[in-house]
């Protein structure tokens, strides 16, 4: 598919993975409609491509909110062509605190619900629109790309919530594949490693340089214009289906 006059849905694409993929597609000729809750971020990158970024605050976890980001995207460029998933949280919590007392469900919950459900729910409904647009010579009407994570295969302590959440995310990546090539839609999903977006921030500098340790080569952090490109990749390259693509230069998480 080419990438160049299309119209995108990227969901988080406010900060980190989704804003770096908002800019290097508005960069390929795409238009992107950013569904975030940070009304601020969002209105910045807006007015940074204008006429060719709308924002739309979204919650991904609720079908409405999601429903009318779709028909923004449709009534203002007349259909959607790729969704990528990059909306997520990873605030960690191990099941037992100090005292061995297991935590409550409100953690699990809620990491569930955005980053599995909240991602279930963007691909139901962008292939939902998707299937009514004119295919291209290989039948094709649609693109949607997910994001996992590392976590998914080799999840550290602290990260049973995230790890299942992403594994989970992983695991729909082939029977959507299967279940919408009737639809001419193909589903992949990134599952990345130590990227170097905001939530590095806060960390100490001693915790970045251990997880830099873990990583083979190059021996650093990832950055989010790299999954970007890989995301536009995936656009552009027809036989790409029904897979995850680890993106972590060959890291394998510790288990803490």
């Amino acid at each position: 598919m080419d990438i160049k006059g299309k119209t995108a849905l990227v969901t988080g694409g406010a900060s980190g993975l989704g804003r770096a993929t908002t800019e290097h597609f508005v960069a390929l000729g795409a238009n992107v409609v950013i569904l975030d809750l940070n009304d601020e971020a969002g209105a910045t990158v807006e007015a940074q491509f204008k006429g060719k970024v709308t924002y739309v605050h979204t919650d991904v976890t609720s079908e409405e909110s999601v429903a009318n980001a779709i028909a923004v995207a449709k009534d203002k460029y007349g259909q959607v062509d790729i969704a990528v998933n990059c909306a997520g949280i990873a605030t960690p919590q191990k099941v037992l605190d100090r005292e061995g007392n297991r935590y409550g469900l409100d953690h699990f919950r809620k990491v569930v619900s955005v980053n599995l459900i909240g991602t279930f729910n963007v691909t139901a409904q962008a292939a939902e629109a998707m299937q009514t647009n004119a295919p291209n010579e290989d039948g094709e009407r649609g693109v949607i790309i997910n994001t996992a994570s590392v976590a998914a295969f080799e999840g550290q302590i602290g990260q049973a919530a995230y790890s299942a959440s992403k594994g989970g995310v992983a695991a729909i990546t082939l029977p959507t594949a299967r279940e919408f090539s009737r639809q001419g839609v193909r589903v992949m999903t990134i599952a990345p490693g130590f990227i170097h977006t905001p939530l590095f921030d806060g960390l100490p500098e001693a915790a970045v340089d251990s997880l830099k340790q873990q990583v083979v080569f190059p021996k650093r952090l990832g950055q989010p214009h790299e999954y970007a490109k890989l995301a536009a990749h995936i656009v552009d390259n027809a036989y790409l289906n029904g897979e995850t693509i680890r993106m972590d230069a060959a890291a394998r998480m510790a288990p803490k």
